[in-house]
């Protein structure tokens, strides 16, 4: 197994990555919303509608989450000529970094998911598809583009939704094509027969999916492998990593290997896209010439990210950094996270029901006018999250010779206090990415400051947070302590 630093390294490399995924798209729709009272014409839930979000799903979500780590895609798939299909082109056609070819059959309807949620609740999905297989024609133009793409990556993903688009006479012709042009393939598998993908590089089946292929129950770790060793070898596959939900993941290779990864998740929220992530991330990995091991480390790691989430989720590098690292580090280092791990953590308390509190500022040379602000702030709520002004930040609002202290060192003071929860690093001037992103329920500030003068305090307002200005101790400033040393 790698270590957390060698795992660290690899991740530096994926945005190097030139993936290309063959598969079905499909648009995923989330209603969010919340529950108050049952419907008085059926014991079901009435759903108080929010908002509505949309996302690539399927194959999309694939390429979402490899150009989250900063890898570069091809996304070709089949769509069909409707409302769904042109909102799936557009939103496709925005991501800088992917390269579409998105064929358009007439009369064939373009699959969407719609999830309903209340809090981190999923209540009822529905869906909008088709699974008949695409036409002829389609087959033969979506090889030929695929050849052309194939040529210019470094590793090929086919993402099986069985909607349609990996037929079982196209999914062996574009293993064969990407073997030809020297390039490994990782297949998300469906259905009964495995045989379709023989000779690809990696199989990613979830439990269920490994069951249906072989035909029986397989409730432990021996039947597990006993099955995989069994379809390597009889469909030369690389390996397969069969992912297990709480149980983790398992790794059994061509070799004769086996590794099994527990489950890096701390608390599951939403497993929904989780498996693409797995996906994107191994393949991203494998494109960079990783061990299969360490993919399998690096795929767990982000899949333990991406179930703490809620809705489909794309995992960025800076997530997965953070992910890798956190067992080597301390309580208090543990808090100091990038914006997403926040809106993960934020969006966990909050579905049980947590209030969130939110302040900033430079916090060089930390005094007791800080340690009262914060525990001002900490006393508004149940949580607390700091922003943290980078170095960069404040040299810009403080001018020459601060800060006094790195940011590093600023955020490990920060981390050390009972009352912080969580300290975010920004680099703009002012919080306001950060308080848009995590929607505090209180927003707090000194009294230096009137509550027309806080960053955010209109958003937050906005949406029926509160605006809290704490009060001052007063003779502490850091300036004041600043110029007491320089006399």
């Amino acid at each position: 197994m790698a270590d957390p630093s060698t795992l660290a390294a690899h991740i530096e490399t994926l945005g190097l990555s030139r993936v290309a995924c063959v598969g079905d798209v499909m648009l995923d729709r989330f209603v969010y919303g919340r529950v108050e009272r049952t419907s008085p014409e059926a014991p079901v839930p009435i759903l108080r509608t929010d908002r509505d979000v949309y996302m690539l799903g399927g194959a999309g979500n694939v390429v979402r989450n490899l150009v989250s780590l900063g890898a570069k895609a091809t996304l070709l798939s089949v769509i069909g000529d409707d409302e769904v299909g042109r909102r799936l082109t557009g939103m496709v056609g925005r991501e800088e970094r992917v390269e579409p070819h998105l064929l358009v059959e007439r009369g064939r309807p373009s699959t969407e998911k719609t999830r309903f949620v209340a809090g981190a609740q999923q209540l009822l999905r529905a869906d909008s598809e088709t699974t008949e297989a695409i036409e002829p024609r389609a087959v033969e133009s979506l090889l030929g583009l695929a050849r052309d793409a194939f040529a210019a990556c470094d590793v090929v993903v086919l993402s099986d939704y069985a909607k349609g688009v990996l037929t079982p006479a196209l999914a062996p012709r574009l293993i064969e094509a990407a073997h030809g042009a020297g390039r490994p393939v990782v297949v998300d598998p469906k259905g009964r027969d495995f045989a379709r993908y023989a000779g690809a590089a990696v199989l990613t089946p979830n439990r269920a999916e490994l069951a249906l292929a072989a035909g029986e129950s397989l409730e432990s770790e021996d039947a597990i492998v006993a099955v995989c060793r069994d379809l390597v070898a009889r469909h030369r596959f690389g390996a397969i990593l069969v992912t297990r939900s709480r149980d983790g993941m398992t790794l059994v290779g061509a070799e004769g290997c086996v590794a099994h990864l527990a489950a890096e998740a701390r608390e599951v929220f939403d497993v929904s896209g989780a498996g693409d992530t797995v996906v994107a991330t191994l393949a991203a990995a494998l494109g960079q010439g990783v061990g299969l091991t360490a993919c399998a480390q690096l795929a767990n790691a982000a899949a333990g990210v991406a179930v703490g989430r809620v809705g489909t989720a794309a995992v960025g590098a800076a997530d997965l950094l953070h992910a890798v690292r956190a067992g080597d580090l301390s309580a208090s280092e543990a808090k100091i996270v990038p914006l997403g791990a926040a809106e993960d953590a934020v969006a966990g308390w909050r579905a049980r029901g947590q209030r969130i509190a939110f302040t900033n500022g430079c916090f060089d040379l930390l005094h007791p006018g800080h340690v009262s602000l914060l525990r001002q702030a900490r006393r508004a709520a149940d949580r607390l999250v700091v922003g943290l002004n980078s170095d960069a930040s404040v040299h810009r609002l403080k001018g020459e010779g601060r800060p006094v202290q790195g940011e590093a060192a600023r955020a490990q003071v920060l981390a050390s206090l009972e009352t912080v929860d969580l300290v975010v690093v920004f680099a703009e001037d002012t919080p306001l990415r950060l308080i848009e992103a995590l929607r505090p329920d209180c927003l707090v500030k000194g009294s230096d400051y009137t509550v027309d003068e806080v960053v955010g305090a209109d958003i937050v307002q906005g949406y029926g947070g509160t605006v809290l200005i704490a009060e001052n101790e007063p003779g502490y400033s850091t300036t004041g302590t600043i110029d007491r040393l320089r006399g």
